[in-house]
């Protein structure tokens, strides 16, 4: 008889557990999180070359409706762009004060004006330099490159 009544003893503590488990936050559900991902993050590759940006620019879906006038891919690893959210806070372009800034290899890639969208053609230019990441959320993710 004890053995019946454990199971649903159970119940509110399981209900509990499935509420918390539900409103924690998650990176995807940050808003912004997800089209920097897309947008900015190219972990593992070199890049720097106008065929690497022609590519990517294409396979990351920013050549439709027209072409972005300009872009940066960073290459570092995740956790390395997670760690700039850390570093002390700095005023963004926008005036507020959730942008952080850290040294990241990147490539910028620019639109050369020629083709249009989906054919667009980019210059690119791989450097080591400052970048500047708004960030948001608990725990800060990256939601925008400010510059």
């Amino acid at each position: 008889m004890a053995l019946q009544r454990t199971p649903a003893s159970l119940l509110p503590l399981l209900l509990t557990l499935l509420g918390l488990v539900l409103l924690q936050p998650s990176y995807g559900q940050i808003p912004g999180y997800q089209r920097f991902l897309r947008e900015h993050v190219d972990s593992g590759v070199t890049g720097g070359t106008n065929t690497y940006c022609n590519m990517m620019m294409q396979r990351r879906r920013m050549t439709l409706p027209r072409c972005k006038g300009f872009n940066t891919f960073i290459h570092e690893d995740l956790g390395n762009i997670l760690s700039i959210c850390r570093n002390n806070n700095i005023r963004c372009r926008n005036g507020q004060m959730n942008c952080h800034a850290g040294v990241v290899r990147v490539t910028d890639c620019r639109h050369t004006g020629g083709a249009s969208g989906p054919n667009c053609r980019y210059q690119a230019r791989a450097s080591t330099r400052r970048v500047v990441i708004a960030c948001n959320g608990n725990p800060l993710v990256p939601v925008h490159l400010d510059r």
